[in-house]
């Protein structure tokens, strides 16, 4: 698929196919801007998904299955990933054997300070919105079982890099809150929107079913995201302790890393004085791995300095006293897990990439105010493995040291 978001594409996909999206299983959720290959599972005939024909998008058939994808149950994804426009901080280009050699101290920093080839586990900004941060706003509304807050906001909140065309129609909710208006102004790739405003026409007072329009997938990523938001302030605050994320403390959450580089969360340890040392020794053999929470109904939280850490990330999150609970959508209710607080790379490589092609316009319109990037810099290409579950972005933020919105 090239440049397709992965909800819009089954979407799509699903109609061509003449069934519900419900029936097309998915395991990851792939970035819009970008060539990617996944699995899926369609529940359709065979000749059916043969004969559909979507563009910017090649499907093979591999065979027949009883199994569902599910989220997340893959191993691990390869990235193929080009910078383009290097420069310093001053917004003067680099060619590539300066931004090379940049990209190999930055990787040798990180082994120093965090472990070989090993990076922070934040939850990457795309799960919030880089430049638009719609989801955990949506997400604390549903906790807080306002559904009407909850539409508010995806409809009408701002972007800082949107269109004018969308910059007009969002404005026109926040003023009016008229759907029959905005569905005027609604350009039509904004398909969410819609048909949450389609909803509306036809019942004027059901904001629980005009969020209800968004895929299931979409919905329980609002949700998602405000833990997410917790994790990452939780993340900071250790970090600003002065505790280590490979060895553990007293008080700390270890889980055991399986061959695929998952967590297992079912058999995690509190580490204690009797056995804070063997935990500690399997930490930097890559057996366990310290966690940080994802909160939910039954979470569970590290004590002493690291349970002050994830508290205090909690507290700046707003999400104490949270029930977690959401009664109109019980399956959005979440009983909370642990996410490892770093995370391996491996197959790294990085070398000078001779075309510059872009598939995203900002190429074209050249550096604006705030970028930091230059059209005469190098361009260099970048390849890695990360577990699933974990974020491109992330890591290409540690080599890249740009704004959020360049990733």
């Amino acid at each position: 698929m090239t440049n397709w978001e992965t909800n819009r594409y089954l979407r799509r996909l699903a109609k061509a196919c003449g069934i519900n999206k419900n029936r097309i299983f998915s395991s990851g959720l792939k970035d819009k801007r970008a060539i990617t290959t996944q699995v899926l599972v369609i529940d359709a005939h065979r000749k059916k998904v043969e004969q559909v024909n979507i563009p910017d998008s090649i499907i093979e058939v591999l065979g027949r299955t009883h199994q569902k994808a599910s989220m997340g149950g893959h191993d691990g994804n390869r990235f193929t990933i080009t910078v383009r426009g290097c420069c310093d901080d001053q917004g003067k280009p680099i060619d590539a054997k300066e931004a090379m050699r940049r990209v190999r101290q930055i990787r040798e920093g990180l082994s120093e300070t965090i472990g070989n080839d090993a990076f922070p586990n934040w939850i990457g900004p795309q799960r919030f919105g880089s430049t638009r941060p719609v989801t955990p706003r949506v997400g604390m509304s549903i906790l807080e079982g306002d559904f009407e807050g909850a539409v508010d906001n995806y409809l009408g909140l701002e972007s800082i890099r949107e269109d004018e065309e969308s910059q007009l129609f969002r404005s026109s909710w926040r003023e009016a809150k008229d759907p029959a208006e905005s569905l005027k102004l609604a350009p039509e790739r904004l398909g969410y929107e819609i048909s949450m405003l389609e909803h509306l026409l036809k019942k004027p007072d059901d904001f629980l079913g005009a969020f209800k329009t968004l895929p299931n997938s979409l919905q329980l990523l609002m949700v998602h995201s405000v833990q997410s938001l917790a994790f990452n302030h939780s993340l900071s605050e250790r970090i600003d302790s002065g505790l280590s994320l490979i060895e553990p403390s007293e008080g700390d959450l270890v889980a055991p890393i399986l061959a695929n580089g998952r967590i297992d969360v079912g058999k995690m340890a509190m580490v204690s004085p009797s056995n804070l040392q063997r935990c500690r020794r399997n930490c930097n053999l890559g057996r366990l791995v310290v966690t940080g929470t994802l909160p939910g109904r039954d979470s569970l939280l590290a004590e002493e300095a690291p349970g002050q850490a994830e508290m205090k990330g909690i507290d700046k999150a707003r999400l104490s006293g949270v029930e977690w609970a959401v009664r109109e959508i019980p399956r959005l209710t979440t009983s909370g897990t642990r996410r490892a607080l770093s995370v391996p790379f491996k197959d790294f490589s990085v070398e000078e990439a001779t075309e510059t092609t872009s598939l995203f316009s900002r190429w074209d319109e050249g550096p604006l105010d705030g970028d930091r990037w230059h059209p005469e810099g190098a361009c260099l290409r970048l390849r890695f493995t990360l577990p699933a579950g974990t974020y491109a972005t992330v890591l290409m933020r540690e080599l890249m040291r740009s704004p959020l919105d360049h990733y």
